[in-house]
């Protein structure tokens, strides 16, 4: 099995609702995003899938949040943005683009800062 990982950043802020703390208020994040992606073998050129074309389907994505209070974006504007539903978007949103070539993403993982992050791995 091969895997290979494309790392992306974006800004955005966000309000987690039903949250007592901090979060609970308006506040932003430089989000750090990794995408994994795994398949059985390797296309003729040797290549599992074109970093660049993965660099891409993520931009596509990314672009509509960057710079954006998500609370007031779809799938957001009724799913907490919590950094966990983040990664499931992401994962949701990218694996049909992959599944055409015969792979799956393996995993997302959004960082909130350096030291704290969420991991989603579809089933």
């Amino acid at each position: 099995m091969y895997e290979i990982s494309v790392d992306y950043t974006f800004a955005a802020g966000h309000a987690l609702r039903d949250y007592k703390g901090k979060c609970e208020n308006v506040h932003g994040h430089n989000y750090k995003l990794r995408v994994t992606i795994e398949g059985a073998a390797l296309n003729s050129t040797g290549l599992l899938i074109d970093f660049i074309d993965v660099r891409a389907a993520i931009k596509a994505l990314v672009d509509r949040l960057d710079h954006q209070f998500l609370n007031e974006l779809a799938p957001f504007d009724r799913l907490n943005p919590s950094a966990e539903n983040i990664a499931k978007y992401f994962c949701d949103s990218l694996e049909p683009q992959v599944e055409k070539q015969a792979l799956r993403v393996q995993a997302v993982t959004v960082w909130e800062t350096d030291t704290t992050s969420a991991t989603y791995r579809p089933e």
